[in-house]
């Protein structure tokens, strides 16, 4: 049987975001899986630069990656009661592309941030965001990791029992549907 290939983006470019650790605990929980981490340092959305040059060839790739991928996992931090900029401009430069890369994959949205409710609402938007592309979006349980820059150890690791278990539900709920 082939591996599974899981897509994860993360809705900050820090590398050491905690939204990319989240991420990183996911696919360690997942086993043996093969892991691609999306680059969504894209340029800004721009008709007027899609209709002169066409959609830009990292965008192509995301959407490839995307298609190619047997489940994604997508974490987002809490920017003003929302996902991030980087997070909305890459959904937004995906669906101009050809195709439909997100068409009944499965989705696993997760968000990490520093305030004490953990992106919940981000996330929640997020999950609206999604509604247009169609895929097979988790229904839960939810992670909202709170205060997420004290959540983890040196080597990345989250040490909340509570967040593991929780994250360890959403991944064997991720598994049964990526087996569907």
């Amino acid at each position: 049987m082939p591996e599974t290939v899981i897509l994860t983006l993360s809705g900050s470019l820090r590398r050491e975001a905690t939204n990319r650790k989240l991420l990183l605990e996911a696919v360690r929980l997942l086993g043996d899986v093969s892991h691609v981490e999306a680059d969504l340092d894209l340029p800004l959305y721009d008709g007027d630069v899609e209709s002169r040059d066409g959609v830009p060839a990292a965008v192509q790739q995301l959407a490839d990656q995307i298609a190619a991928a047997d489940a994604v996992l997508i974490s987002t931090p809490e920017y003003n009661k929302g996902p991030s900029g980087v997070l909305k401009n890459a959904l937004d430069w995906i669906s101009r592309t050809d195709g439909r890369p997100w068409a009944d994959k499965p989705v696993a949205l997760m968000s990490a941030a520093a305030g004490r409710t953990g992106g919940e609402q981000a996330q929640m938007v997020l999950r609206a965001f999604m509604v247009p592309f169609q895929p097979r979006v988790i229904a839960g349980p939810p992670v909202h990791l709170a205060g997420s820059g004290g959540q983890f150890d040196d080597a990345g690791r989250l040490t909340s029992d509570q967040y593991l278990t929780t994250l360890s539900a959403l991944m064997q709920n991720l598994q049964t549907e990526i087996q569907r």
